[in-house]
């Protein structure tokens, strides 16, 4: 790959990250908003950048980066995502804790709330498989395709949750966000083909 195309890819991938972060930033939604409520809100918009940036890790897209290198970033980012999670979770416990508490019991007046706590607990599952992945001492592809399936909720639902919610993010930057997060999952799916567990012969 030349040098020209290398740059170009990871300028895009890199306004497809900054410009809805800016754009949310320069709502003026948070001149009303608690600074606690308002790191909660960045953080799920963090997550969202970072479940852009983890299909294309497992898929390998991005260029100058090792296979080794790819799967020690795409542990990173998960990681990341959890943590991310945690404290959009738990800023939003701190400014309305009986609104968490509804999400979490699915007893929320909010149809986006279902869908973040379905996506939050499915991140957590993909995570766990991918850090006793050895313990479990599961067949690669199975263990791939409880990984990538419980991967796969968590971005259905994390796109339904950000697309429903009227907050900070600017439209038509989560819109594309969220589609391109689509995009590269569908793409490193249809490319991994994770789910043939079948053994390959030859």
């Amino acid at each position: 790959m030349n040098t020209t195309r290398m740059i170009l890819i990871w300028a895009v991938l890199a306004c497809a990250i900054v410009v809805p972060i800016a754009a949310a930033a320069m709502s003026p939604l948070l001149e009303w908003r608690d600074p606690t409520y308002i790191i909660a809100g960045f953080a799920g918009i963090i997550g969202m950048a970072v479940l852009l940036v983890q299909p294309l890790l497992a898929g390998r897209y991005l260029p100058g980066l090792s296979p080794v290198k790819s799967r020690h970033l795409h542990r990173f980012a998960g990681l990341t995502l959890v943590a991310a999670i945690l404290i959009h979770v738990g800023g939003l416990w701190v400014t309305s804790p009986p609104d968490v508490v509804d999400a979490l019991l699915f007893v929320s007046p909010t149809p986006f709330s279902a869908w973040g706590v379905i996506a939050m607990w499915a991140a957590f599952a993909a995570a766990l498989l991918g850090l006793f992945r050895q313990r479990l001492a599961l067949r690669f592809r199975v263990w791939r395709l409880g990984h990538t399936g419980a991967a796969t909720v968590t971005i259905v639902g994390s796109v339904v949750h950000a697309m429903l919610i009227e907050g900070t993010m600017e439209v038509m930057t989560k819109t594309t966000l969220c589609g391109l997060v689509l995009l590269a999952s569908a793409r490193t799916l249809a490319r991994l083909r994770v789910w043939d567990v079948r053994r390959r012969v030859g």
